[in-house]
């Protein structure tokens, strides 16, 4: 539970924790002292600090007065605190820093989390009190909008989890939450180690196509390999290999070798485990009274309703499709001209979608790439942040960090620190792949203001010392949605840390950081920050031009890659109590769909780690495409005001960014756009016809 406890005294374990389970010291409110972190002394440390939660919430439920807002919810939002921070730098290394024995801690402490939280959902005394509360229709009365919104959702959040259950469904509920966590430790684990399983080639002609700054990229990470080459089973890497390497063998190799991660029947194979996970679901959903576990994902996200979510899905699909059949035809053309005898394969997509792009839009994205310096994005995002929200970035090297390719910025706005931005870009042993962002610690201000610490994670291919890192122009995109995702938790100004930042429906939270994505692309960042990592000079107008007119190219692909992996997600989820073959399934499930053959799934069902690693988006891969429906409208506004219209940022920051979960999405965005949400942008922005 996120808090801002009381503290408690060390007891002798706690003392020989050391800093794992001490208050925060230094700036801002206090940092994670990361250099003190002995990942063996996490065990110890999670049942000192569970102790410490749960005199937190024996003190709660003992006293004396009449259960209250104050004496029992917001003593709630305070209880845990200890807890709170040892988690936060224990998920650092569960993501950034899984090495040595993380893995034999991580399948121990996991269970332990999820019993504490269970022990608390299922604890009928201090349930009781919140349903006094939330039963009280003078206490209801008395209290604000935002708070009573907070009464609602700790006493939904506690039925949902199993409160109103007798004793025999809690025992079997609780075993069902342990053994998830220990399966989705497991699905996680082994991603991560299929990911370390690098391609290997042995002969450096096979790279010929690639930009050299991706070849010397390759070379600074093979430096200390002499025979052959290795190349990361990582998106980032990945990725540039399928679009711009003119050896098809080697595009062959690289998408088998990146869409099977876990899917080869060997020691790291998660279809076993998906089954497991799959039918767990199901019983606990059905134990809690929910038809099935999509049914119970969705009930508090703007959705609602499962059905709700696959009547959007199905309304974009057929568009989509309808898409890459022309997309396909294109490529194809360019093989037959060529003289070539084989039909377009998942593997030859990209590279023959560069080909096409450059005959229809005199655009070859290998040329816009040498603009595209990692660090200079960076502080061009930055630089737009300052520009909309009046926010001030200034890079401190004053705060320890857990590894030496983290920087930090102390963030400040109208002069006043806000916060802290940590940034960590770089792929390495032991850091899951993908980008996100997280927070170590959110904003609340129940007593006092506690300052947010912010964190944006990449797995970009590190070069060699002093040289720069340039960026394919997906990854500048992921770059600015990663960092949406920060502003939104950074300019949070809400009372309760239950409530603030990004704690806010899934199919919500997703709306500021795809919003932010668009201002890669705004000629004012563009001309100001994509500059030419050998000349210095800024990407011509020109290709700024080019890339505007190109916007809608290759929407085909792009909705149908990710879709299917959000409609497989969803109909997994509604199967329901039954054993499934996830191979079998997704075959299936995508011939029914009638899949193009030349795409497959973004996320194929057994490295689904979006679904499977925990429950946060499962049955919610569609809030990618919901929150798109109310980025598209907000984006159009800002094309008509200017990306950089004042009035247009300031409602944005004031009605969305700052303020958390404490009004309703709905209302948020109507508050923002001044009405409902046009359907019709989502539509308009991929390049699809409009409905009428």
């Amino acid at each position: 539970m996120k808090a801002n406890s009381t503290e408690h005294p060390a007891s002798d374990s706690a003392t020989a924790c050391g800093d794992l389970l001490a208050p925060w010291k230094g700036i801002c409110g206090g940092i994670p002292p990361w250099r003190s972190v002995d990942p063996s002394q996490l065990e110890a440390a999670f049942q000192t600090a569970i102790d410490m939660e749960n005199a937190d919430l024996k003190l709660i439920v003992e006293q004396t007065e009449p259960p209250s807002f104050t004496n029992t919810i917001v003593a709630m939002e305070k209880a845990g605190q200890t807890l709170q921070r040892l988690t936060a730098m224990y998920c650092v290394h569960t993501d950034n820093l899984h090495v040595g024995p993380m893995s034999q801690i991580e399948a121990r402490i996991e269970p332990l989390l999820t019993a504490q939280n269970d022990a608390m959902m299922q604890n009928a005394p201090l349930f009781d009190r919140i349903r006094q509360v939330y039963d009280s229709n003078d206490a209801k009365d008395s209290l604000s909008d935002c708070e009573n919104r907070l009464l609602e959702k700790t006493y939904k959040s506690f039925v949902r989890q199993g409160a109103l259950l007798n004793d025999e469904q809690k025992k079997s509920l609780s075993s069902i939450n342990v053994k998830l966590a220990n399966l989705s430790t497991r699905f996680s684990q082994n991603v991560l180690a299929a990911e370390q399983k690098s391609i290997v080639i042995d002969d450096k002609a096979q790279l010929h196509g690639l930009s050299s700054a991706m070849v010397k990229s390759l070379e600074s990470f093979n430096e200390l390999e002499e025979l052959n080459w290795i190349i990361p089973n990582t998106r980032s890497a990945i990725e540039p290999i399928l679009t711009y390497a003119d050896d098809r063998a080697l595009r062959e190799k690289a998408w088998r070798t990146f869409s099977s991660r876990c899917d080869n029947g060997d020691e790291l194979d998660n279809n076993e485990i998906v089954s497991s996970i799959l039918r767990l679901r199901a019983k606990r959903a059905r134990l809690l009274g929910y038809p099935t576990h999509a049914h119970w994902r969705l009930e508090p996200q703007m959705a609602k309703t499962p059905e709700n979510a696959m009547e959007l899905m199905n309304r974009v699909w057929h568009k989509a499709v309808n898409g890459v059949r022309q997309e396909v035809a294109d490529m194809q053309a360019i093989v037959d001209a060529q003289g070539d005898d084989f039909q377009i394969e998942p593997w030859d997509y990209r590279y023959y979608a560069e080909k096409v792009r450059k005959q229809k839009y005199d655009l070859d994205l290998s040329a816009v790439k040498p603009y595209l310096q990692l660090e200079q994005l960076r502080a061009g995002m930055m630089w737009a942040a300052s520009e909309m929200f009046a926010m001030e970035f200034t890079e401190t090297d004053a705060v320890e960090v857990f590894h030496p390719d983290v920087r930090v910025w102390e963030v400040k706005r109208e002069g006043k620190l806000t916060g802290l931005f940590y940034f960590d870009p770089f792929a390495r042993s032991g850091k899951r792949s993908g980008a996100w962002m997280t927070d170590y610690r959110a904003q609340s201000n129940i007593d006092s203001p506690v300052l947010p610490l912010i964190s944006n994670n990449s797995n970009f291919v590190k070069g060699k010392p002093g040289a720069p890192v340039l960026i394919a122009w997906d990854d500048a995109v992921t770059l600015f949605h990663e960092f949406g995702h920060a502003l939104h938790g950074l300019c949070s100004q809400c009372k309760y840390p239950s409530q603030s930042g990004t704690s806010v429906a899934t199919d919500f939270v997703e709306f500021p950081s795809q919003l932010f994505e668009s201002w890669l692309s705004v000629p004012e960042v563009l001309s100001r920050f994509a500059l030419h990592h050998q000349t210095g000079q800024p990407i011509p107008q020109m290709l700024i031009e080019k890339i505007e007119k190109a916007a809608t190219f290759n929407q085909g692909f792009a909705t149908v890659e990710y879709l299917a992996s959000a409609i497989v997600d969803m109909k997994l989820h509604l199967a329901g109590d039954v054993a499934i073959d996830p191979a079998q399934f997704e075959k299936q499930t995508l011939e029914d769909l009638g899949m193009p053959k030349q795409i497959v799934m973004r996320h194929r069902t057994p490295h689904f780690s979006h679904i499977f690693a925990d429950d946060y988006y499962s049955a919610g891969y569609y809030s990618y495409l919901w929150a798109e429906a109310l980025t598209a409208d907000a984006a159009e506004a800002f094309e008509i005001a200017g990306f950089f219209d004042a009035p247009l940022a300031a409602n944005l920051f004031s009605k969305v960014l700052a303020v958390g979960d404490t009004v309703a999405p709905e209302a948020a965005f109507r508050n923002f756009r001044g009405r409902d949400v046009d359907p019709g942008a989502l539509f308009r922005k991929r390049g699809f016809p409009v409905e009428n």
